[in-house]
Order: C-alpha cells, then sequence, then structure tokens
C-alpha cells in the first residue's frame, strides 16, 4: 500500500495533477459557554481558538446572556445558548450551569479553561457507543451548501441535524463589568442555529444557498448530528465543519 500511494505522489508530480487531502476524522465537538462579563473566562476563550485549530475538533463558542446583570451586556449573547447550556445540565441530572464550562461530545462537561480536563473528556466519550460514529458530508459548491448524512442505526431514538453558522473570531472592547477595560477575541461563535432535519437513521441529504446565511458575520460553517431534541440536546452521533470564503 506505501508502494503505492509513493507512485500515485511520482506519477502526479510528473503529470502536474494534485492528490486532494484526506478529511481529518472529526473526533469531538467541543462547546464553550462563556460571557463577556465573566473574568475567568478569557484563558477559556483563548484555549477554544487554539483548539479550533485542531481539524479533528468543531470547537465553538455558545455566549450566554445569564451574567448581563452584572453591568456589562454580553454583544454576541443568544437566549437559546443559555436555554441549550441549562438543557444539558437537565439531562445529565445534576443542574451544573455556570462559565467557562465546555460540554464536550453532547455529554461531559469540564472547566472551560483546563485542557487537560477537555482532552479527558474527549477520551472518555469516544469510549461511548455511537459517539461521533456517523460521518458527515459537508461541502460548499457553487454558492451552496450541500449536506449528507449517511444511514446509520445509531439514530434509532431520534436525532436532529443543525448547521451552525460561525464567524471564526471576533474582538469586543468591554467598558463595564468584571472584564472593563479589556479588548477580547472570541474565537469560532455560533451565531445562528438551522435546524436541517429531524433524523432516524435513514440516508438524508440538504442543500441550500450560502446567499441564506449572513455574509458579512459567517466565515465558515458547522453541522451537528446529535441525539435529543430541542431543550433535551444529548450525545454528538457526528459533525463536521467547512470554510465559505
Amino acid at each position: 500500500m506505501a508502494g503505492c500511494r509513493v507512485a500515485l505522489a511520482l506519477l502526479c508530480a510528473v503529470v502536474g495533477l494534485t492528490v486532494p487531502a484526506m478529511a481529518a476524522e472529526t473526533r469531538a465537538v467541543i462547546e464553550l459557554f462563556t460571557s463577556q462579563g465573566c473574568s475567568s473566562c478569557p484563558p477559556a476563550d483563548h484555549l477554544v481558538g487554539q483548539l479550533a485549530k485542531d481539524p479533528s475538533l468543531v470547537a465553538m463558542s455558545l455566549p450566554i446572556d445569564y451574567w448581563d446583570y452584572l453591568g456589562w451586556k454580553d454583544t454576541l449573547a443568544t437566549p437559546g445558548h443559555t436555554a441549550r447550556q441549562r438543557g444539558y445540565a437537565q439531562v445529565r441530572g445534576d443542574r451544573a450551569v455556570y462559565t467557562p464550562q465546555v460540554v464536550v461530545n453532547g455529554v461531559v462537561h469540564v472547566q472551560g479553561s483546563d485542557k487537560a480536563a477537555i482532552d479527558r473528556a474527549i477520551a472518555q466519550t469516544r469510549q461511548q457507543a455511537g459517539t461521533m460514529s456517523v460521518p458527515v458530508m459537508l461541502t460548499i459548491e457553487g454558492g451552496r451548501i450541500n449536506v449528507s448524512v449517511p444511514g446509520s442505526a445509531e439514530a434509532r431514538s431520534g436525532a436532529e441535524i443543525w448547521l451552525c453558522p460561525i464567524t471564526k473570531s471576533v474582538p469586543v472592547t468591554i467598558t463595564r463589568g468584571e472584564n472593563r477595560g479589556q479588548t477580547l477575541t472570541y474565537y469560532n461563535v455560533a451565531r445562528r442555529w438551522v435546524k436541517l432535519g429531524d433524523w432516524h437513521g435513514m440516508t438524508r441529504s440538504w442543500s441550500l444557498p450560502v446567499s441564506d446565511l449572513d455574509a458579512e458575520q459567517t466565515n465558515s460553517v458547522a453541522v451537528l448530528v446529535q441525539a435529543g431534541e430541542v431543550g433535551k440536546p444529548g450525545r454528538m452521533l457526528g459533525a463536521a465543519t467547512a470554510a465559505l470564503h
């Protein structure tokens, strides 16, 4: 097999062809619940920026709004992110809702600034049957976003497929609250959640125009295949990301 790869590489070099790179397997979805009004969050925000460089991870920032009363209204927060974090806590049954909190693959939560704990959570969740086992095909072609999910028995209890427009980095100057006087950068910020459909294990595909998204705020998109439902999110079954520009 190694000899075949060498021969192919030599052939391509001779005729001027390019061998497409194989996409990295997606190991985990990392969701950081953060707030501009949280003095403990900047190290976690920075860490997400580092994790986002790993092509095998889908790392996203989900700014929440429940600290807005402390003197600074988070400019990126949405009530939906707060509801999603509380939904995770309800499903786990531990009532653990805090910032910075990372949820790994939809099931394990850890301190958002603790990389070692995040690494352990990735390894732990990968041992659980079904987690990140569904290969998601995501391409951007001809001004359209194309998503394909193959058939799998992992969705027998029901799952949902979500498209998330993402902004790669957003610098914010904070003038009040615990982080006043700082300009902080937030990485891979989820701007919207677009439900593509329910999934019960059958092969499904979607195609929608890039123009449906806010191009000025969006650099890339993520697709998540997740067990459970809105308000009761469960295990991540698969995910993929793609750049828009």
